[in-house]
């Protein structure tokens, strides 16, 4: 996973003094595909209590992430992109669009988050990949004769079945 910054500063004067306070916002961007990227302010986080092992601690501390990216109004998405991760997503979509990824395989919060960014960025990347498109093709002539061989089969089988005749 690889990060993008990106800062802008406010005000700076040419000699480099400073003239007002120096503010930089720094923008984190989360790359999907060479040509996708994610603002990371479009993810939200949220530490939960994990549920299974871990003595004392899995009472005191809120380990596991909750992570939610909203797709149906992410507007670094393109449309196709978006169309089939609301698919790939399945039942981890609510009905407002929103893809909802739990993490709490790892003990701390900051393993748990990098997991589950881990496992969206993953997710929108399996998203961006076009499906092949089926290409019909007929069957072959031994693969008929193989098939009506095998019904003729199945008929001597259940033609065996019948009542016994004395």
């Amino acid at each position: 996973m690889l990060l993008h910054f990106t800062l802008h500063k406010q005000s700076v004067a040419s000699d480099f003094t400073l003239h007002k306070p120096f503010h930089a916002k720094l923008t984190v961007m989360i790359r999907i595909t060479p040509q996708l990227t994610i603002d990371e302010r479009e993810i939200v986080l949220q530490f939960i209590r994990a549920s299974g092992p871990g003595g004392q601690n899995v009472n005191k501390v809120a380990t596991a992430v909750q992570l939610r990216f909203d797709v149906a109004r992410s507007p670094n998405l393109p449309e196709e992109v978006r169309a089939r991760l609301m698919r790939l997503a399945g039942s981890r979509l609510t009905n407002e669009g929103e893809l909802v990824i739990e993490a709490k395989r790892f003990r701390t919060q900051e393993r748990n988050r990098e997991d589950a960014i881990g496992r969206l960025v993953e997710l929108i990347r399996r998203a961006t990949e076009k499906p092949k498109p089926r290409v019909a093709t007929r069957p072959t002539l031994a693969s008929k004769k193989r098939r009506l061989e095998a019904k003729k089969q199945r008929g001597e089988t259940k033609r065996g079945r019948g009542a016994v005749s004395e």
